[in-house]
C-alpha cells in the first residue's frame, strides 16, 4: 500500500515537473518571460495576446507605487482612464481622443444642433488649441471670438496644463454661467480677455435667402443631424426663385458628418462624379461618389471660404473646385483633412481614432494644406462690412 501512495505521488511530482517546464519554456520562448542577471524572473505582458515588444512592467510598477505611496483617495478605474487617454495623446494627432464614460455623451451633442456653453469649435495644433470657428448667432461669436483664435486661459488657468477634453469641459457650462476666455489673435501684441455667458446653443445648420439681383444665398454652419433634411426643403424653394446664381457659404462652418458633405457636393456635381478619396494605413484608396440628384448643376456656383472652413467644409469646397463647378472666394480653408472612426466601448466609454485622410477628386491632400480660393479676399473686422460676399455677388452679375 505505501509503494503504491509512493508510486501515485511520484507520478504526480513529474507531471508538474513536465507542466512547468512546458509552460515555462511557451512563455520564455514567446519573451513573456525574461531572465536577467541572477535568473530573475521578469513579466512583459498581464496577457500572451499584447505584442511582445511592448513592456508593460513600467507601467504596473508606477500603478502599483501609486497605490502604495499617494497619500490621497484613489479611483483605480480613473487611472486606467487616465493612461488610456495619455496613450491616445501619444499619437500628437489632434482629431484621435478617448472618451472616458460620460464624456461621449458631450461630444454627440455638438451634432445634433443644441447644447449649453458658448458655441466654438476647438482643435489643438502643435499644442496650442485653437478656434475653428464660432458658430453663427452664438454667444462666441456675439463677443467678438473668431477663425484662429488662440485661447490661452480658461479663467485665468493656462491651457497649456490642460487636455484637449479638459479644455472643452472648462468651456461648457450651464447656461448663464460665465467663462472668461484669454484670446490672442494674430496681430495682436498682447492677449485679451472676453467674458462671455453661456446659453442654450441651438443652431440650425442650413439657411436660404434670395439677395438683391436674384442670387441665391445658401449658408451651411456645419454637417449636422439637420442639414440634409433642411437641405432638400431648401432645394425646392430654389427651384420656385430660380435664381440667377447661388452663394454657398461654408465660412466658419468647422464640418461633421462626412455623408452630409458628399449629400451637399452631390447636389452641385453631375452624377457619378467623385466628391472625396478616402485613403488608410496601407494606401487603399476608397472614392466617396455623389448620392444625390443634381438639382442644382446647372447653376452659376461662388463658394465663400475662410480659416473657419474645415473638414467637411473642405470637402465640398474641394469638389467643386477640382470639377470646375465653382468659383472659390475669401481665404485658404483649416486644413483638417483626416478621417475618423468612432466607436463606442464597453462602460459607455467611446474612442475617436484617425483612420484615412482625405482626398480632393484630383488627389489633392487636405490636411495641413487647406484649400485655397480662386479669388483672394480677406476678412474685415469693420462692422456691417462683408468684402468676401460682396466679391461674390459682383462674380455672379
Amino acid at each position: 500500500m505505501k509503494n503504491e501512495v509512493k508510486k501515485f505521488f511520484l507520478i504526480i511530482l513529474i507531471l508538474f515537473i513536465a507542466s512547468f517546464s512546458y509552460f515555462g519554456g511557451f512563455l520564455v520562448g514567446h519573451k513573456n518571460i525574461e531572465f536577467e542577471k541572477g535568473f530573475v524572473p521578469r513579466l512583459i505582458n498581464t496577457q500572451l495576446s499584447q505584442p511582445k515588444e511592448v513592456d508593460f512592467s513600467l507601467f504596473w510598477e508606477v500603478f502599483n507605487k501609486i497605490e502604495e505611496k499617494y497619500p490621497g483617495e484613489i479611483n483605480r478605474q480613473n487611472l486606467v482612464y487616465g493612461a488610456i487617454k495619455g496613450m491616445v495623446a501619444a499619437l500628437a494627432d489632434p482629431y484621435s481622443s478617448f472618451f472616458a464614460p460620460g464624456e461621449f455623451k458631450e461630444f454627440l451633442e455638438d451634432l445634433t444642433g443644441q447644447f449649453e456653453g458658448i458655441g466654438i469649435e476647438i482643435s489643438q495644433k502643435q499644442n496650442k488649441f485653437l478656434i475653428v470657428a464660432p458658430l453663427d448667432g452664438s454667444p462666441a461669436q456675439k463677443a467678438g471670438l473668431k477663425a484662429g483664435d488662440e485661447i490661452l486661459k480658461i479663467d485665468g488657468v493656462e491651457t497649456s496644463l490642460m487636455t484637449f477634453e479638459e479644455v472643452i469641459s472648462k468651456i461648457r457650462g450651464k447656461k448663464g454661467t460665465e467663462v472668461t476666455l484669454t484670446i490672442l489673435r494674430q496681430g495682436w501684441g498682447t492677449p485679451r480677455d472676453f467674458t462671455i455667458k453661456r446659453g442654450v446653443i441651438k443652431v440650425e445648420s442650413v439657411s436660404y435667402q434670395l439677395l438683391e439681383g436674384r442670387i441665391g444665398y445658401l449658408k451651411i454652419s456645419q454637417f449636422g443631424d439637420d442639414t440634409i433634411p433642411l437641405l432638400k426643403k431648401y432645394l425646392k424653394t430654389i427651384e420656385k426663385d430660380k435664381p440667377a446664381g447661388i452663394i454657398l457659404d461654408l465660412r466658419n462652418n468647422p464640418g461633421g458628418y462626412l455623408d452630409g458633405a458628399v449629400d451637399v457636393a452631390s447636389v452641385f456635381l453631375p452624377a457619378g462624379k467623385v466628391v472625396v478619396i478616402e485613403q488608410d494605413k496601407s494606401g487603399e484608396r476608397d472614392e466617396k461618389k455623389t448620392t444625390l440628384s443634381p438639382s442644382l448643376q446647372n447653376y452659376k456656383v461662388v463658394v465663400l471660404i475662410n480659416k473657419g472652413s474645415a473638414s467637411g467644409a473642405e470637402i465640398v469646397a474641394g469638389a467643386l473646385k477640382d470639377w470646375e463647378r465653382a468659383t472659390l472666394v475669401g481665404e485658404i480653408t483649416f486644413g483638417k483633412g483626416s478621417v475618423q472612426e468612432l466607436e463606442q466601448l464597453p462602460n459607455n466609454a467611446a474612442l475617436r481614432l484617425t483612420i484615412a485622410k482625405w482626398l480632393t477628386p484630383k488627389g489633392t491632400e487636405i490636411n495641413g494644406a487647406g484649400i485655397a480660393p480662386d479669388v483672394a479676399v480677406a476678412e474685415t473686422e469693420v462692422a456691417g462690412q462683408d468684402p468676401q460676399l460682396d466679391k461674390a455677388k459682383q462674380l455672379l452679375q
